[in-house]
């Protein structure tokens, strides 16, 4: 009896030590499982930032291309009429200033890119070029009127006159800045003709 009795206290103390051993290895695994956790990611650039980038990245590449389809279709379009005159500059504002006589009459405010003609239908579609430069503008005034009869048929804006005497800009909006006042020979090209009062064709001299 006491001989079972001891057997069964030795199994029980090797069952206990077993039981032990399995729990500390557990608890091994439990630590080691734990320790192995990944650490976090780092943050990522803000994404507001990233999409703000992104957007003007498209902007700019949207107004590139329409630049550069712009600029196609001006090479691209056939003039409907064509020759050469001596032109003038001016800048009507209403301020009096060098004979200025009042807001351009096609009704569009003046600015770079209005040209006055004796005769074309206002917001005539025009390409004008000098020296191997060339603006596109529209005749959103009359104009010259006395030069006109002596062979002066368009007006240009300041800033386009200045632009195709040197490829500056004018010293004022008012003033071109150059000793010359005519431009001879400048070369103009209708690409459309506007719906506004006026007749199309050669360029006639103011009131004929």
């Amino acid at each position: 009896m006491q001989k079972r009795a001891l057997t069964l206290s030795l199994a029980g103390a090797t069952a206990l030590a077993a039981l032990s051993t399995g729990v500390v290895a557990n608890s091994g695994e439990i630590t080691s499982a734990s320790n192995t956790v990944a650490a976090p990611r780092q943050s990522a650039p803000s994404s507001a930032a990233t999409t703000q980038a992104a957007t003007a990245e498209r902007k700019a590449d949207t107004a590139q291309a329409e630049e550069t389809k712009k600029e196609a279709a001006e090479k691209k379009a056939k003039a409907l009429y064509s020759g050469t005159t001596t032109a003038s500059y001016f800048w009507d504002d209403g301020s009096g200033i060098n004979g200025d006589t009042g807001a351009p009459a096609g009704g569009k405010p003046m600015q770079k890119g209005l040209f006055a003609s004796p005769s074309w239908p206002l917001h005539t579609k025009v390409k004008v070029t000098y020296n191997g430069r060339s603006v596109t503008g529209f005749v959103g005034d009359r104009g010259p009127g006395e030069p006109s009869h002596r062979g002066v048929m368009l007006d240009l804006d300041t800033y386009t006159f200045r632009y195709l005497y040197d490829g500056k800009k004018p010293k004022t909006k008012y003033t071109a800045g150059v000793p010359a006042g005519h431009l001879k020979g400048v070369k103009y090209e209708v690409i459309e003709w506007g719906k506004g009062a006026g007749k199309k064709g050669a360029p006639r001299p103011f009131g004929s």
